[in-house]
């Protein structure tokens, strides 16, 4: 394994808005990250390097309960507003849970980020701003 669950919690400590997150990304990257899967339930995230390798960060704040009913329309609204800075991550989380988002695929070779519901399936897919 190429990095660490510290050095990757040191890169998370640099962001302070959505505006830090392509340098983020990079200094992901840079770790030899490719990609992440975030879990929205507890905050697990599961990192994997060019070779496939794992690690997990275990659970990050207490549990909240994703809707089994997924809101699409309702989770772009408050995606958008996240992405402009208007919320908080916590409160992005909370809002994924209320609206069926499982979590999130983060690839950072393709760079795109691709949102899940409880079932596994795609329910949007966008390009990370690079």
């Amino acid at each position: 394994m190429k990095f660490t669950i510290d050095q990757i919690k040191a890169e998370h400590q640099k962001v302070k808005s959505g505006a830090d997150f392509p340098k983020y990304i990079q200094g992901m990257k840079n770790l030899g990250v490719s990609k992440y899967t975030i879990y929205v339930s507890d905050g697990n995230t599961q990192y994997f390097d060019t070779d496939n390798q794992t690690l997990t960060s275990g659970k990050k704040y207490d549990e909240l309960t994703v809707s089994e009913n997924l809101n699409l329309d309702q989770f772009k609204t408050r995606l958008k507003l996240h992405q402009q800075g208007g919320t908080d991550y916590p409160t992005f989380c909370s809002d994924c849970a209320e609206n069926g988002v499982e979590g999130w695929k983060m690839d950072l070779n393709a760079m795109t980020c691709t949102y899940f519901d409880k079932q596994e399936n795609e329910i949007l897919v966008e390009q990370i701003p690079g």
